[in-house]
């Protein structure tokens, strides 16, 4: 079942600070420039705390003698920031638990049409994937996690939300949150005109029904792969110097310890929460049956893959592909294909590879068949594994690709030289997702690119 919990976010007082100067995109996708935007935008930007800048004397916390050395680091600076912050006032915990309605109006990337996504962030219980509670649909990359286990411990904070999918056609979280006609607590667009708007919930007959009506559902991580695998790990971290041979539920009547943003006082001990700080996480809770969810594609740039010839990439592709010539990079074309294809981009020309699907199917026999059918396995397993012999390990380290939204610029890079070839996808549909995911299945890294991003910096589960 998933427990869901209200709590006391940490919360920029927005008499101090102009919210639009303090929020950031999620940051893995923040880019070098962005980066150095969001520093110079506000010394409050959230840019401090969930991606620093590194510097040149900063120590080697894995260095031989390390332990006796004054450490400093991005992650030691994103503690210290958080720490000024609230001191200072910047950061304000709530006074009261609360869960947030979330929505962002938006319009879909190359397109006219405007969509509303409805949702709304609470802390969520953490579980493995073998609890089948909540399941993964990709897989990640071991240097994500890593870095962001080193973010949790030193900050002891989540101030960045997971992206909750789960299933209710009849709607009731939503109907609680949205249909009381109050207008939101604050509103914010952000750089890519995307408008957010968010409604605290203290109520704790309306949290709690909301509560409720999330307890028998199944959740599937739209967004966060890396933060979520990296709480658990934390959460059994701690379980284990707590003395607790599995996690505690908030049903268990132990003794706990109890973080500050999760407290509940006299006139609300009536309200879940979890018995020991690291136990959840803060998630936005989107119900995947509710239109306004757009998901993009991520196309895959190769580079410096030495001797990479396309006439013989394109002879050997011909035994699983239909080769098409093309005076441009057509998705439109691309988009009206029923059958699995991508459009491949190099310095010699541009041609649409449709899938033999007798010739895949053999090829792809050792793979299940919800993974078979999908653009990008076929073009990870057989493709970039295969055909251009890159190993599964090397894609993990990401040694020679990038994966990017916008097609130009992956074409872009393959005309400047900057690249050896570009391949061009089909998005990965909801219906796709929700099958692999429940069918405790997973796609490559990568797979899907979930539009827009939830912001940084609405709200701050902190630990201590």
């Amino acid at each position: 079942m998933a427990k869901i919990y209200p709590f006391r976010a940490l919360r920029y007082d927005t008499t101090k600070v102009q919210m639009e100067d303090v929020v950031t995109q999620p940051y893995d996708k923040i880019t070098p420039a962005m980066q150095q935007a969001y520093y110079d935008r506000s010394k409050y930007n959230l840019i401090r705390v969930i991606l620093g800048k590194k510097e040149p004397d900063d120590t080697d916390p894995y260095a031989a003698g390390s332990i006796d050395t004054p450490q400093q680091s991005v992650y030691t600076r994103a503690a210290e920031s958080l720490k000024s912050w609230r001191k200072k006032g910047i950061l304000k915990e709530e006074g009261e638990p609360a869960l947030y309605g979330y929505s962002q109006t938006y319009t879909v990337p190359n397109t006219d049409e405007v969509r509303e996504r409805r949702g709304f962030i609470g802390l969520g219980h953490l579980y493995d994937y073998a609890d089948q509670v909540v399941y993964r649909h990709e897989q990640t990359f071991p240097k994500h996690k890593s870095d962001r286990l080193a973010l949790f411990k030193s900050t002891r904070a989540y101030c960045e939300q997971i992206y909750m999918l789960y299933s209710d056609p009849a709607f009731t979280a939503e109907k609680l949150i949205f249909d009381r006609g109050a207008a939101a607590d604050l509103q914010i667009t952000d750089e890519y005109n995307v408008v957010h708007r968010v409604w605290k919930l203290t109520d704790p007959h309306l949290i709690n029904l909301i509560v409720g009506a999330m307890a028998d559902k199944k959740l599937i991580i739209a967004d966060g792969h890396h933060r979520y695998e990296t709480s658990v790990t934390y959460m059994h971290e701690r379980a284990e110097q707590l003395g607790l041979n599995q996690p505690k539920s908030d049903e268990d009547d132990r003794e706990s310890e109890e973080s500050p943003s999760a407290r509940v006082d006299e006139g609300h001990s009536f309200l879940p929460k979890p018995t020991f700080p690291e136990a959840a996480m803060m998630m936005t809770f989107v119900n995947m049956e509710a239109p306004g969810i757009t998901i993009l594609p991520t196309h895959r740039v190769l580079f410096n893959l030495g001797d990479f010839i396309t006439a013989d990439f394109l002879a050997k592709a011909a035994a699983y592909f239909e080769i098409t010539p093309l005076m441009e990079p057509n998705l439109e074309e691309l988009s009206a294909t029923d059958k699995t294809a991508f459009v491949v981009v190099t310095r010699d020309g541009i041609h649409l590879l449709t899938a033999k699907p007798e010739a895949i199917a053999e090829a792809l026999q050792g793979i299940s068949a919800r993974q078979a059918q999908l653009d990008v396995v076929q073009l990870h397993t057989l493709v970039l594994e295969r055909l251009i012999g890159l190993s599964h390990e090397s894609i993990a380290a990401v040694e020679n690709i990038r994966y990017l939204r916008d097609a130009k610029e992956a074409v872009e890079q393959v005309h400047k030289g900057e690249a050896d070839v570009a391949f061009l996808i089909k998005p990965v549909t909801l219906t796709q997702l929700r099958d692999i995911s429940l069918s405790n299945d997973v796609m490559p890294q990568k797979s899907t690119d979930f539009y827009p991003k939830l912001l940084s910096g609405l709200a701050i589960y902190a630990l201590d």
